[in-house]
């Protein structure tokens, strides 16, 4: 039975994703486990937002930069701009809903039809 107060969990996982996250890991600094953590977040915001993975990427990276309190360069403050721009002209709330409706169609899809 796992340790309810520790904040970590194992997990298996093919030995070519952690080759290929050693890889990947290694030119950005990273642990292992980080990269994966990283890859997973990715996924995890261009799923739940609809946003490509460039652009969640970009969101990280600039939240990464505020929470360090790192001097923005000027392609973050563009990225922050886009942002404003979609969410202004309501293209950031359509990717979301149409993201939603879709995530919405796949689980009714899977759900047992009642007889």
């Amino acid at each position: 039975m796992p340790n309810a107060a520790s904040p970590y969990a194992s997990v298996k996982l093919s030995a070519a994703l952690v080759q290929q996250a050693r890889e990947a890991a290694q030119p950005q600094r990273r642990s292992v486990a980080g990269q994966i953590e990283y890859w997973a977040t990715l996924g995890r915001i261009a799923d739940e937002t609809g946003l490509t993975v460039q652009e969640a990427r970009e969101a990280i990276a600039l939240y990464d930069a505020r929470q360090r309190g790192d001097a923005l360069d000027e392609s973050l403050d563009a990225i922050e701009a886009r942002f404003v721009d979609a969410a202004t002209t309501g293209r950031l709330a359509q990717a979301v809903r149409s993201t939603v409706n879709a995530n919405r169609q796949k689980a009714d899809a899977t759900l047992p039809r009642a007889a």
